[in-house]
């Protein structure tokens, strides 16, 4: 028995799939990021088809309607996508603050460098004849 909320997931998995290859196709979404996109519309895809294992699914975690286990698979996955963006910004925000910190040190050292080059080119233009 096929039902509209089947043939919603099903048209939406696949809708979900064929966007993110395109994105990563166009290289809008790196193959990382699009794993556990890929995997989540897989998953929804083959709930969608078979309404016994999603029957399956929905007993065991106390859902009385099971198109509504669909839903919950969904947001379980999206949680998981938004804890691994949360710690690919975790560890690229601690990267830029030490990249922000070397090329601060960099830019004390240039200047420093600079300024006692200067110093050096005015010793030398005061006195042509001094040897380093």
């Amino acid at each position: 028995m096929i039902d509209r909320t089947m043939i919603v997931g099903v048209i939406g998995s696949i809708g979900a799939l064929l966007f993110i290859l395109e994105m990563v196709r166009r290289r809008r979404l790196r193959e990382e990021y699009s794993l556990l996109w890929l995997v989540t519309g897989t998953v929804l895809l083959i709930l969608s088809l078979s309404r016994p294992l999603l029957d399956v699914l929905a007993n065991a975690i106390g859902i009385f309607y099971p198109p509504s286990a669909l839903f919950v698979v969904a947001v379980m996955f999206v949680l998981l996508i938004l804890l691994h963006f949360s710690m690919v910004i975790t560890r690229l925000t601690q990267e830029n603050k030490q990249t922000a910190q070397q090329i601060a040190l960099l830019r004390r050292e240039l200047a420093e460098t600079r300024r006692l080059l200067a110093h050096q080119e005015s010793d030398h233009a005061q006195d042509p004849h001094q040897h380093n």
